[in-house]
């Protein structure tokens, strides 16, 4: 296969590359932070590497190869567009809900992505929300040798085949690396809070949350937060910290409309397809995907996704019946 891409088979070289097509989607995701740009580094990668592929010497294995490629494209492109963030990274937190700001509509924000069913325990705690979000704080070289080492489990000296510097340079930059992410992500993966949870435990959380959601129970709602849950919503800047404001928000604001929800999985993550309910047509309106972050069987984050180019990522309906 490889001999016959070399030689300028399309056919060979797309199953070849194809093979790895979703893991290295995933690499650029956890690189760059958002799906969009992710797609875009992917093709540019996976062009790229069809053109050298006439030079490909097998010295490295065809999978090292393509993510040396991807890292590169992900570096570079890093360095043209501006860093993916949280709101709570950008603004002070509000307690007032009664002004949230205007949205800003750069490609600044962070982007949760749809769960993958075939993702393991490992591949998912690599894309919790917390992770990507930790990892678009760190200088990109640092991400990279993070990713490779720990997440893709190459040694130091394959990881520096790949970033073409040396063995040192990379335990360097790993050790900085995991200690800034460390201090900006929980102690317990969502894998693992999940996991304590059990599968009875955190169905009955989720049930609760939607029923709570759809008969804007209030009450409810806070029962299932922690004492320092925090709620935003990109693209709008303001968001709350702390479960008192966090209610407030809940009760003057969201719940002056009527919601539906859609159970879904994000980034490894329980989470919802939100849906408003439009008088004029009488129809319950995608407005929202929400990520849940939870800790010892209470919610500690809830992250809204309000950009419609976020939700048409996800395999929901746009519309519900009233």
């Amino acid at each position: 296969m490889v001999a016959l891409a070399r030689g300028g088979d399309e056919a060979a070289y797309g199953e070849l590359a194809g093979a790895y097509r979703k893991e290295l989607g995933a690499h650029c995701y956890r690189m760059l932070g958002s799906l969009h740009d992710a797609e875009d580094a992917l093709q540019q990668s996976l062009l790229g590497a069809w053109q050298e592929m006439g030079g490909y010497d097998g010295s490295t294995s065809v999978r090292s190869w393509l993510y040396r490629i991807s890292t590169d494209t992900c570096l570079r492109l890093s360095s043209q567009r501006p860093k993916k963030v949280l709101t709570s990274d950008q603004v002070a937190a509000r307690q007032d809900p009664g002004e949230l700001g205007a949205p800003i509509l750069e490609p600044i924000w962070l982007e949760p992505c749809p769960d993958d069913p075939e993702a393991g325990y490992e591949q998912r705690v690599t894309v919790e929300l917390a992770f990507i979000a930790a990892l678009q704080q760190i200088p990109s070289t640092q991400r990279a040798v993070l990713i490779l080492r720990e997440v893709l489990e190459y040694s130091a000296a394959e990881a520096a085949v790949i970033l073409e510097t040396s063995p040192q340079s990379v335990d360097n930059a790993f050790q900085q690396a995991r200690k800034a992410v460390d201090e900006r992500i929980p102690p317990v993966s969502q894998q693992a809070e999940l996991a304590s949870l059990g599968q009875d435990r955190e169905q009955q959380l989720i049930d609760n949350f939607a029923t709570a959601w759809e008969q804007a129970d209030a009450d409810s709602i806070g029962d299932l937060l922690a004492d320092d849950a925090r709620y935003t919503m990109p693209p709008l800047p303001a968001w709350f910290d702390g479960r008192s404001a966090v209610m407030r928000f809940v009760t003057e604001r969201l719940f002056e409309t009527r919601w539906r929800v859609r159970k879904i999985r994000a980034n490894g993550q329980p989470a919802f397809a939100c849906y408003s309910y439009d008088p004029g047509d009488h129809l319950f309106r995608l407005g929202a995907i929400n990520v849940l972050q939870l800790r010892d069987g209470k919610i500690t984050w809830i992250s809204a996704f309000l950009d419609p180019a976020v939700h048409h990522r996800f395999a929901v309906p746009e519309t519900l019946p009233s």
